[in-house]
């Protein structure tokens, strides 16, 4: 795999940064007390959350390749500070806080790379089942677990197609995706907590994603680099336009992610 704003090796080094965020996660999965606290936002945080917080920016400080860090659990960089980062690093240590805390296993760690505000790699790794994905824009995506490593390769299909799967949150089912599901023909729904949203469009087992509700950049950076470079995409839901990064305000557009749509 390759990119141009990280090295080979930088890539490894970066698959092992989430897997010991991962660990650290686990640890704290494993314990009876979450250390759980409730932000300003009203949404959980964990003493997981902040110790993955830790060994990320820990690692990403380490690399050879050194660019500002956006992170959600270190998210007050001023916008006229942050607003001439045209390369950073897009964290989201642990999403998927409500499924962490429920114990489904439907979290994951977020590290996205960031260029001129559009994702350029990432890799969100699940700390339950071991399972890795990477992408780095123009080499492709790709899984690694235990069995080994594959390519990812989103669905084609048309959107008039019957039965299509489509992705909804365990969290957020609002009465306007409802509407958009109902215009399908003979639709089915899938539920996933956190990023894995993404990625079941990316390995082909959906096909698509409406996100009528908030999400925040961290949220989506690394799993869009993924689902682009299996063949998918991240749109805005009213526009149609990509998803874009490093805003004024980090709060997402709705959206809508889809695999190979054709016409």
């Amino acid at each position: 795999m390759e990119s141009k704003h990280l090295s080979p090796g930088s890539i490894e080094t970066l698959k092992t940064i989430a897997r010991q965020a991962g660990a650290a996660i686990l640890e704290v999965y494993n314990q009876d007390d979450f250390g759980i606290m409730i932000k300003k936002d009203k949404s959980p945080l964990t003493a997981a959350d902040k110790a993955a917080n830790d060994v990320i920016c820990a690692g990403l400080d380490a690399l050879n390749e050194q660019y500002p860090i956006i992170s959600e659990e270190n998210r007050d960089v001023p916008y006229e500070v942050r607003k001439h980062y045209s390369v950073f690093w897009l964290v989201d240590p642990l999403d998927g806080t409500k499924e962490f805390i429920k114990r489904n296993g439907e979290f994951t760690v977020n590290i996205a790379l960031i260029s001129d505000g559009r994702p350029v790699f990432g890799v969100v790794y699940t700390p339950v089942t071991n399972t890795m994905y990477v992408a780095a824009k123009g080499s492709g995506a790709f899984i690694e677990t235990d069995a080994g490593e594959e390519k990812l390769e989103a669905a084609t299909f048309a959107m008039e197609d019957s039965g299509l799967n489509v992705v909804c949150s365990r969290s957020h089912l609002n009465d306007e995706t409802k509407a958009f599901i109902d215009k399908l023909t003979s639709p089915d729904t899938v539920s996933k907590g956190s990023s894995l949203k993404f990625l079941i469009l990316a390995n082909g087992e959906a096909h698509l994603y409406p996100r009528i509700a908030p999400t925040m950049e961290w949220d989506t950076g690394a799993a869009q680099c993924v689902l682009e470079e299996a063949g998918g995409k991240v749109v805005e839901y009213e526009t149609g336009e990509p998803l874009m990064y490093n805003k004024e305000v980090l709060l997402n557009p709705f959206f809508l992610a889809t695999g190979n749509v054709v016409d």
